[in-house]
């Protein structure tokens, strides 16, 4: 007889924190970046307990780590659900292995239960998705979609370390898994994750659905003047770049996100040059990162941080320089995917609301080329890349439930 296939919440938490133990930290989070003896040591736990279950597992070209359970129709292409194992140097113990280990969970339930689905299912552990070594991120997934990485092989990572033969030495630590080539026909992705913010938690929500994902750019300013003695210039001989960034900045700030509660500007560095503190700068550069889930918006924004740049460097007789560093559209999630999501979560009668990801993650590229959609569940204050993230055990089983049963309708479409 065929068993209904449930969450195993104690081994879930248990693998959760046999996990964490990987590039531990003294504060309680890890330290396991893209391509490490940490990532490979994590990808050669999650490979040892997939052979313990039978499972086949292979890579890729780029290291992304896939396990695999058949299903009855072999000529169906797979379900992948999955997430990353890779983490931020002072990171968290469920950014990204939440998703996987609830995915991996939601395989062994299966076994447990001898379910059979109509597709195989796969779960995918992406690789280096938080490009905090190797830059850039969510690297496995793009590669996975067709992006050109060829410029990638001269990629020299944040502690001197050379890609290519990093990337070489992951692939070869795990010589059970079969090398396949990047990229395959799927018949859909599913994506656990924690939320990265504060919203499920403050509304005691324990299921968020994420239905799209906001676009991101990345701005480099930077605003030239005179460098002048500190005590002998005066105001009206100054050309002072530091006074144009911070006027620029400030009226930044008061108008686009109060203006707009879908929007996101954030000015995470700056710098003066010289940087004596005895002399005017020449030169101040920062950098703007800005989010938004429509594109037109996204392209108005920029326009106004250009106008706005550009002013307040002409009002000090200085000039600004901006250059586009980064842009990654958005992406809207499949209606039919969320659709499964939400009907899985109505089953096990729990609530839930629709959010738009100000993060992005693997599932925005994967929605390019296959039905996708993430489910998300609450962290402690909103807290992430933080050492003290923190999800409740007991919302970290619901959302394996859910991912459970939303890949179980999606592997067996009526």
């Amino acid at each position: 007889m065929t068993l209904v296939p449930e969450i195993n919440g104690e081994r879930l938490l248990g693998r959760l924190d046999a996990f964490a133990r990987i590039g531990a930290t003294p504060a309680g989070g890890v330290n396991r970046q893209a391509f490490s003896v940490e990532d490979r040591s994590a990808r050669r736990l999650l490979a040892e307990l997939a052979l313990e279950r039978g499972f086949a597992i292979f890579q890729d070209g780029i290291a992304n780590l896939f396990i695999r359970r058949e299903g009855s129709d072999a000529t169906l292409p797979p379900l992948l659900i999955g997430s990353h194992l890779d983490s931020q140097p002072t990171g968290g113990r469920f950014d990204g292995a939440l998703g996987t280990l609830s995915a991996f969970e939601a395989l062994e339930a299966l076994e447990d239960a001898k379910a059979e689905t109509k597709a195989p299912i796969e779960v995918v552990a992406w690789a280096n998705e938080e490009g905090s070594r190797f830059a850039p991120g969510v690297m496995g997934s793009m590669a996975f979609t067709g992006a050109d990485t060829a410029a990638w092989k001269s990629i020299v990572g944040s502690d001197g370390a050379s890609l290519a033969t990093e990337l070489e030495a992951t692939i070869a630590a795990l010589p059970e898994a079969r090398l396949r080539s990047t990229g395959m026909p799927i018949s859909g992705y599913i994506e656990l994750h924690i939320e990265q913010g504060p919203s499920l938690e403050k509304e005691r929500m324990p299921i968020g659905v994420v239905t799209a994902v906001q676009g991101t750019r990345w701005l480099e300013v930077s605003i030239e003047g005179t460098a002048g003695h500190a005590g002998t210039t005066g105001l009206a001989y100054r050309r002072d770049p530091m006074v144009a960034a911070i006027a620029a900045i400030h009226r930044l700030q008061t108008t686009i996100m109060p203006l707009d509660t879908s929007a996101r500007l954030t000015v995470g560095r700056i710098a003066a040059q010289p940087g004596s503190i005895n002399a005017i700068p020449q030169s101040v550069s920062f950098t703007v990162d800005l989010r938004h889930p429509q594109p037109e918006r996204l392209d108005a924004i920029e326009a106004e941080v250009r106008e706005v740049c550009a002013a307040e460097a002409e009002a000090q007789h200085c000039t600004a320089t901006i250059k586009r560093s980064f842009d990654m559209p958005g992406a809207a999630f499949s209606p039919d995917m969320v659709k499964i999501i939400e009907d899985a979560v109505s089953s096990l009668r729990l609530p839930h609301k629709q959010m738009i990801s100000g993060a992005f993650h693997d599932a925005l590229f994967i929605a390019r080329v296959a039905p996708a959609a993430m489910i998300f569940v609450p962290c402690r204050d909103g807290l992430s890349h933080n050492e003290a993230e923190y999800v409740e055990p007991a919302n970290a089983v619901t959302g394996a439930r859910v991912l459970l049963q939303a890949a179980i309708a999606a592997a067996s479409p009526r």
